[in-house]
């Protein structure tokens, strides 16, 4: 919990996207954009951070999407997994078979965090029940060591900081299984991203969470939540996937929580956090040619993040060099200015 005697110095948060905000939640899906429309169209929104997305969406030879991603000016925050690691020890080669391929990418293109998101207790797609929805004290042990496990392993080989991620239709979601998590886990390996939008869905209120277990925030999700949508979701007990083609997950800033609260008790925390803005959609609707771009930039700007004028080009392009390469640092004083199984990030 955060306690000092000094008051901290403000966080700097740099602001980022993902994949998932343009519909992308497969490594390969016809339906899905192409992966240079989504590099020149969030470069071209203003952003200048990028997490990877599912594994294989983006080139993954470590020289080719550095030379696509620093032509457009931007720099990769993370990479993302998803594990099963409360079925114990007997899961962890083929988790690590998963893992490490990722988090080696991820390493080479300099990013310092792995965001790693907890198995599904029902499918998101068809909502068949996969287990049950809470765990046994034996499941919760194999969890949290096994998370402990997965963290070190990361950070001796590859240097990178596991962030785990409370999802919606896991056994991460809401304050009760969260808190129960962080305080069963070492907070010098596993940190928490906290997904604003995830965290409401579950009826967490992402302020108190944060002022909560300051310490343990290593990263942030800002999204939203529409809450009329929401509580027909939670009314008709509807599995993720489908909750998500109803549209539960909204552009900011159409729905919950609003973020000016979540940024300023972020800046209270005496870290620098990366914040990746997303809307959860699959797949991206064919007229909505510019995802989460002008108008959730200048919300951001009126909540006092970064502030940077976007790259005044086509956003229909799919192809190309696009902007201009940037500063590395984006830091935001007052008035300067991102699915089940291991397939997407959410």
């Amino acid at each position: 919990m955060v306690s000092s005697s000094r008051a901290p110095a403000p966080s700097r948060i740099r602001i980022g996207s993902a994949p998932d905000s343009w519909g992308v939640w497969f490594p390969d899906d016809p339906r899905q954009v192409p992966w240079q429309r989504f590099l020149n169209e969030v470069s071209e929104a203003g952003y200048e951070w990028i997490e990877l997305g599912p594994y294989g969406y983006l080139p993954t030879d470590p020289a080719r999407l550095a030379d696509e991603t620093g032509r457009r000016g931007l720099g990769v925050s993370a990479g993302t997994v998803f594990t099963g690691l409360h079925h114990g020890p007997g899961v962890w080669e083929r988790t690590w078979a998963h893992v490490s391929g990722i988090a080696a990418l991820t390493r080479a293109m300099g990013a310092g965090h792995l965001v790693v998101i907890p198995a599904f207790w029902r499918d998101d797609r068809t909502g068949e029940v996969l287990e049950d929805r809470e765990l046994t004290a034996e499941q919760w042990r194999d969890l949290t060591t096994q998370t402990e496990r997965l963290a070190r392993e990361v950070r001796d080989r590859y240097g990178l900081r596991v962030v785990v991620h409370p999802h919606a239709d896991t056994h991460i979601d809401g304050a009760e299984n969260v808190g129960r998590f962080l305080d069963a886990t070492d907070p010098d390996l596993v940190s928490l991203c906290l997904d604003t939008g995830h965290y409401a869905y579950c009826g967490g209120d992402s302020v108190e969470l944060i002022e909560t277990y300051g310490e343990r925030i290593g990263y942030l999700h800002l999204k939203q939540v529409d809450p009329e949508v929401l509580a027909r979701v939670v009314a008709d007990e509807v599995p993720f996937g489908p909750a998500v083609a109803r549209g539960v997950m909204c552009e900011p800033p159409g729905g919950v929580p609003a973020l000016e609260p979540v940024l300023a008790a972020a800046r209270a925390l005496d870290v620098d956090l990366f914040a990746i803005v997303e809307q959860d959609m699959y797949p991206c609707p064919p007229d909505k040619p510019f995802p989460i771009a002008r108008r959730t930039r200048d919300y951001l700007r009126s909540c006092g993040g970064p502030r940077r004028p976007g790259v005044p080009t086509d956003p229909r392009r799919n192809d190309g060099p696009v902007g201009r390469r940037r500063n590395d640092a984006p830091v935001d004083p007052p008035g300067n200015g991102a699915p089940t199984g291991p397939h997407r990030a959410g």
